[in-house]
């Protein structure tokens, strides 16, 4: 499996937040939930996303924004407009001063607005969770990903925003799947294009040297690896395959390998009945405790501490997500 096969394979919606929004002007949306990464369908009328920092960014009917957080955002008709209704942790709507709104924006089935025949319909879906999206393939994307609908052809965010609204047994399973394959969809496309900045691991992907040195990597991240080894499997010098995969991917062999591992673990844990031993052994660690110190070093959490849902604070301590 190549790099990106397996990082895109790594979305896993778990009771993610689904959600039909009917707007009409003005309207702005202060988006302070905190979620690892949402992704959003215009369905109609117009829409803005603009990032505390960097352009806002215009959506029209068709587009997608995929938002990765934790930070702050705002999701307007215009720039102009100041924010009336803020998203909070939890996924709780309130105004400004803090009032709840959530009950009397009520519209239906997973569908929230001001005004049902209302110009601007929104379809987002919302990761709720860190380990639900793997970090290295967050730490690929830039803070707002803009695709616009004529550039690509897909019927899966047609097919979200009929099933969004369908109030059906198992509807949230149909719904996460269905996010996950609309987010690798629009992934896939957007690392494809030219001039997307794709980071270096999938540049490398073609290389003859560093493509197979990296699919041996994700094949078996619990093999032994030393950069002889992997160097002796793809034909070339330890010190070639160094400087070119260093040169290409951004960071050498054994370091790429320790953060892979450690996204590997950081999703496993997740898992309802995974133990640390069994984790450690599957990414390739002799012991728990290995694992745990490596964990703890590159997270700044303990791998109970992140399964719990708990992240690195400011200054290294851990608070509660």
């Amino acid at each position: 499996m190549d790099p990106l096969a397996t990082l895109l394979d790594g979305p896993r919606a778990r009771g993610a937040f689904l959600l039909r929004s009917i707007l009409s002007p003005p309207w702005s949306l202060r988006i302070a939930d905190r979620a690892p990464l949402t992704l959003m369908y215009l369905v109609s009328g117009e829409a803005w996303v603009i990032p505390d920092a960097g352009a806002p960014v215009r959506l029209r009917p068709g587009d997608i924004a995929v938002v990765r957080g934790p930070q702050p955002y705002t999701v307007a008709d215009d720039p102009a407009t100041e924010p009336r209704i803020v998203i909070r942790p939890g996924q709780v709507s309130t105004g400004p001063d803090g009032e709840e709104l959530c009950d009397e924006m009520d519209l239906g089935v997973r569908t929230w607005g001001d005004d049902p025949q209302g110009s601007a319909v929104l379809i987002s879906g919302t990761y709720q969770m860190g380990g639900e999206v793997s970090r290295r393939l967050l730490a690929a994307l830039p803070h707002v990903l803009h695709l616009p609908g004529d550039t690509w052809h897909s019927p899966l965010p047609d097919l979200l925003s009929e099933e969004v609204v369908r109030d059906q047994p198992g509807q949230e399973i149909v719904l996460d799947r269905l996010l996950d394959l609309l987010l690798i969809a629009v992934l896939r496309t957007w690392f494809s294009r030219p001039g997307a900045g794709a980071p270096g691991w999938y540049a490398a992907r073609s290389d003859p040297v560093v493509g197979p040195a990296l699919n041996l990597l994700h094949e078996n991240p619990a093999h032994p690896w030393t950069v002889a080894s992997l160097a002796a499997r793809t034909g070339v010098s330890r010190a070639a395959l160094g400087r070119r995969f260093t040169e290409l991917v951004g960071e050498p062999p054994m370091s790429y390998l320790t953060g892979w591992r450690l996204t590997l673990a950081a999703d496993l844990l997740r898992e309802p009945d995974a133990t640390v031993a069994a984790v450690a052994r599957k990414v390739g660690y002799s012991t728990p405790f290995a694992l745990s110190a490596a964990f703890k070093r590159v997270r700044g959490v303990s791998p109970q501490q992140h399964r719990e849902g708990v992240v690195p604070g400011v200054g290294g301590d851990a608070v509660a997500s």
